[in-house]
């Protein structure tokens, strides 16, 4: 009989456990029921927040800078890079973690600090750069991003607007002559989970603006200067797929920097060597903290299925809760899903016990599909 091989592919479960360490849970599960299972973990993400630690679990190289925060504080960011391939991911320089608890400035969050970050990675000498996009602080359109990268954004009176998107309301004047030059030899990949247009009733205040702390009147506020932003630099990108991701951030990278949008989880999938490894299982497990409707739009755990479905490989999926039916999971391409909260029906201590309930749920797959 062939040994068994699984492939563990699966995203962070946010708030308890890291990519990393769901797959390290995992194999310790599967091993202490199958010994002889060979196991092979590859940590995924959909390009937002842990993107760049997949791509370190991968073997890239961590790399770090010290950028512009979300509230104009400095922090410290990542990215990753590997040969002349740079994984950046904005929320390390403009996410919501970079905000005190309870703390919100959803009208001048910026984006600066991802611009700079950007600036490290071709510094590093980055010719790829995937942008992963998501948990985003900031509503500003990438305008911050583009400033960082050389652009000026001027009033009326020919002085550098404020930073945030709220400020956008006042922009006479966008100079793009500045940006930085290597950037037209860079193929910029902006990778997210995301696809909606940049304004409007899908756009990014709307949909997102509220996470971000922001008001019924804030909301109106940022659609309509984005709106403006968007008539100065070129209103038909911001309906393109992507356009509203993280704040608007994907609309900048569009329209200024030349790049093209690919879901987040295929181009991660690629950049970490997912179809070699597939071509080696057995079985995959993958995915995340939540199983539910959001998961089969792009989430990482769909992604991770469709490809090992499209290879003839029976795929299973760890969570911590599972709000999906059978067979929506079937139709996604998941045989079963194993959820955390039908071992321990208390949320809380769920999150708290992630890890050895984890360790428990796998045991169940090894039973289940590896005896």
């Amino acid at each position: 009989m062939k040994t068994a091989r699984v492939l563990v592919a699966a995203d962070k479960f946010k708030g308890s456990l890291t990519a990393v360490q769901v797959a390290e849970r995992v194999t310790a599960g599967l091993r202490r029921v199958a010994p002889e299972v060979q196991v092979e973990t590859l940590p995924v993400a959909d390009g937002g927040d842990g993107t760049v630690a997949a791509a370190v679990a991968a073997g890239f190289e961590r790399r770090e800078a010290r950028v512009t925060g979300p509230l104009g504080d400095p922090v410290t960011a990542a990215y990753a890079l590997r040969d002349t391939t740079a994984v950046v991911e904005m929320a390390e320089a403009s996410g919501l973690q970079h905000l005190p608890a309870g703390v919100f400035a959803p009208l001048t969050a910026t984006t600066y600090g991802s611009g700079e970050l950007l600036l490290a990675a071709l510094e590093a000498g980055a010719r790829t750069i995937v942008f992963g996009v998501g948990g985003s602080a900031t509503t500003d359109g990438g305008a911050g991003m583009l400033a960082a990268l050389g652009a000026r954004f001027l009033d009326a009176d020919g002085k550098p607007l404020a930073p945030g998107g709220g400020g956008l309301a006042g922009l006479a004047t966008a100079d793009l002559s500045g940006l930085d030059a290597r950037l037209e030899k860079v193929d910029l990949i902006l990778a997210s989970d995301v696809d909606n247009p940049l304004t409007g009733p899908k756009g990014a205040p709307e949909v997102y603006g509220r996470q971000k702390g922001a008001t019924e009147d804030d909301i109106a506020v940022l659609d309509a200067a984005l709106t403006h932003y968007a008539s100065v630099l070129g209103p038909e990108q911001a309906q393109l797929p992507g356009a509203g991701a993280a704040g608007g951030i994907g609309y900048g990278a569009l329209v200024a920097l030349g790049a093209r949008f690919r879901p987040g989880i295929e181009v991660m999938l690629d950049v970490l060597g997912f179809a070699p490894a597939l071509a080696r299982a057995t079985l995959v497990v993958t995915g995340e903290g939540s199983l539910d409707e959001q998961t089969l739009h792009g989430k990482a755990p769909a992604g991770v299925a469709a490809a090992a479905r499209a290879a003839g490989i029976e795929v299973v999926a760890v969570c911590g809760r599972l709000a999906l039916a059978p067979e929506a999971l079937g139709r996604a391409g998941i045989r079963r899903a194993y959820a955390l909260t039908e071992l321990e029906p208390d949320p809380a201590v769920c999150m708290a016990e992630a890890g050895p309930l984890l360790e428990r749920a796998a045991e169940s797959i090894a039973r289940d599909f590896l005896r």
